[in-house]
C-alpha cells in the first residue's frame, strides 16, 4: 500500500512539473531567453533551445500531463478505493453500500488532489516566478521531447493532418506578434503593475503616435516664422537675430514666399566680428524642401541622411506652408525640449482644473481628442485653432459657445487666427 502511495504521489508531482513547464515556458519571452544567455544564467542555452522549437517542447509537455493524468486515475482511484474500504466496512449500516461510496470517495479525493497540486499552484508558480521554473524545467523536458520523439512525431503528424483538413493552422503554441493596440494595453498594465515608469510609457506611446504624424502637424507655421530677409539692412538683421536667439533662421528675399536658404547663427557673428559689412548671402545655406504632407518618421530618415537640422515646408501649390527643425521631431518622441531662452515659455497645453483646459491654437486636434475623449473631426484641418476657425468663420476674441460635450471659449486672436482658447469638458 505504501509503494503504491508513493506511485500517486509520484504521478501528482509529474503533472506538476509539466504544466508548470508549459505555463513557464509559454508566458516567457524569447527576447529575455537571450537577454538570459547574454547574462551568463544558470540553464539559459537549454532555455533558449526550448525557445527555439516551443511548439515541439509544448507537445512534449502536453503528452506528459496526459500519460500522468491517466496514470493517476488509473492507480490514484484504486489506491483510494483500497484505503477507504476496509474503513467503510467497519461502518454499521455500510455493507450494501461499500462499492460505491469508496468510488465516489476515490473520485473526489483524487480529483481534489489532482486539481490542487496538479494543476493550481503549479500555474501559480509558474505565473509568479517564470524564469526560475522555466530554467528549472528546460533540461527535464528536452530530455522527455527525445525520450518520446517517435511518439511525438507520430501523434503531431496526425494532428496536423486533421487540422489541415478543418483548415486549421498545423502548428500550435508559436508566438503571435502584438497588434499596437495590444502592446498599448500590454505597456498599460506594465505601467500599473510597476513595472516600467511614466516617462517609458510616455516615450513607447509617443513613438506610436509618431508613426502616424505628417510634417505638417509639427512644422513652424508660416505665419510664426521669424525671417530675416536680403533687401533689409545688416543691421536690422542683427537686432532680430538678437531679438529671437534662435540657432538658425530662414532667409526671404522680399516675402515668406521667396525663402532662399538658412543661416547658422553662429557662423553669422562669427562673420560679423570679423567684417561689419559682409554681404547676408555669403552664408545662406540652400534649403532642404519637402512637401508639408510628408510623414514625419520619412523627413527625419530624410535629415539625418542630408545632415540638415532644418527644413522648408511647401503646400500642394509650392508655396511656403511652415519649415521644422530636428527639434520638433525631437520633441514628439521625447516631450518639450527646453533651454535658457525657453523658460518664459507657457505650455502649449495648461490644465486649469480636471476637464478645464487652456491651449494655443497650434495644438493638434488629435492630442486634445485623446486627452478630453472628444472626436473633434480633424480630417481637413490639423490643430484646434484651425477647427474653431473653420466651425466659426465671424468667431471674436471671448465668444463662448458649446459644442457636443466641451464650452470653447477664444481668449486671444492675431486678426483671423485663432492664438488661444479654453475649453471645458461638461
Amino acid at each position: 500500500m505504501a509503494l503504491e502511495w508513493f506511485l500517486v504521489a509520484l504521478l501528482i508531482g509529474l503533472t506538476a512539473f509539466f504544466v508548470a513547464a508549459e505555463f513557464s515556458f509559454v508566458k516567457l519571452r524569447p527576447s529575455r531567453v537571450d537577454q538570459m544567455v547574454i547574462e551568463g544564467r544558470r540553464h539559459a542555452l537549454a532555455l533558449q533551445r526550448v525557445m527555439g522549437n516551443l511548439d515541439g517542447y509544448l507537445s512534449a509537455c502536453r503528452l506528459g500531463m496526459i500519460l500522468t493524468a491517466l496514470g493517476l486515475g488509473w492507480l490514484g482511484a484504486l489506491t483510494v478505493e483500497r484505503t477507504v474500504t476496509p474503513l467503510l466496512v467497519r461502518l454499521e449500516g455500510m455493507e450494501q453500500s461499500t462499492a460505491a461510496v469508496s468510488t465516489l470517495v476515490a473520485f473526489l479525493l483524487v480529483a481534489f488532489l489532482y486539481i490542487v497540486l496538479g494543476e493550481l499552484v503549479p500555474k501559480t508558480a509558474a505565473v509568479q516566478k517564470t524564469e526560475k521554473v522555466a530554467a528549472w524545467c528546460a533540461l527535464p523536458v528536452i530530455a522527455f521531447y527525445w525520450l518520446m520523439f517517435p511518439a511525438l512525431w507520430l501523434l503531431r503528424g496526425t494532428a496536423s493532418l486533421l487540422a489541415g483538413l478543418f483548415g486549421l493552422r498545423k502548428e500550435y503554441g508559436e508566438s503571435e506578434a502584438h497588434s499596437e493596440e495590444e502592446i498599448r494595453h500590454i505597456l498599460s498594465e506594465s505601467y500599473e503593475s510597476g513595472k516600467i515608469n511614466k516617462t517609458e510609457l510616455s516615450y513607447v506611446s509617443r513613438i506610436f503616435t509618431f508613426d502616424d504624424l505628417l510634417a505638417r502637424e509639427i512644422m513652424v507655421p508660416r505665419t510664426d516664422m521669424v525671417c530675416l530677409y536680403l533687401n533689409k539692412p545688416l543691421e536690422e538683421n542683427l537686432q532680430i537675430i538678437k531679438r529671437e536667439q534662435y540657432t538658425r533662421f530662414p532667409v526671404a528675399r522680399e516675402s515668406k514666399d521667396h525663402i532662399v536658404g538658412f543661416i547658422n547663427t553662429k557662423q553669422f557673428f562669427l562673420k560679423y566680428d570679423h567684417n561689419p559689412d559682409f554681404k547676408l548671402a555669403g552664408l545662406i545655406m540652400p534649403p532642404m524642401t519637402v512637401p508639408d504632407v510628408m510623414p514625419v518618421k520619412s523627413l527625419l530618415k530624410k535629415m539625418q541622411a542630408e545632415q540638415v537640422h532644418i527644413a522648408l515646408l511647401l503646400d500642394e501649390y509650392g508655396g511656403t506652408s511652415g519649415i521644422i527643425t530636428i527639434e520638433d521631431i525631437l520633441e514628439e518622441i521625447v516631450g518639450e525640449i527646453r533651454d535658457e531662452f525657453d523658460k518664459d515659455e507657457r505650455k502649449a497645453i495648461e490644465m486649469v482644473e480636471p476637464g478645464h483646459y487652456r491651449v494655443e491654437g497650434k495644438v493638434l486636434l488629435s492630442e486634445l481628442n485623446e486627452l478630453l475623449g472628444t472626436e473633434l473631426p480633424n480630417d481637413d484641418v490639423d490643430t484646434i485653432g484651425g477647427w474653431i476657425y473653420s466651425e466659426r468663420p465671424e468667431v471674436r476674441t471671448g465668444d463662448t459657445w458649446e459644442h457636443d460635450e466641451l464650452t470653447i471659449t477664444v481668449t486671444e486672436m492675431d486678426k483671423h487666427r485663432i492664438l488661444k482658447a479654453e475649453l471645458h469638458k461638461l
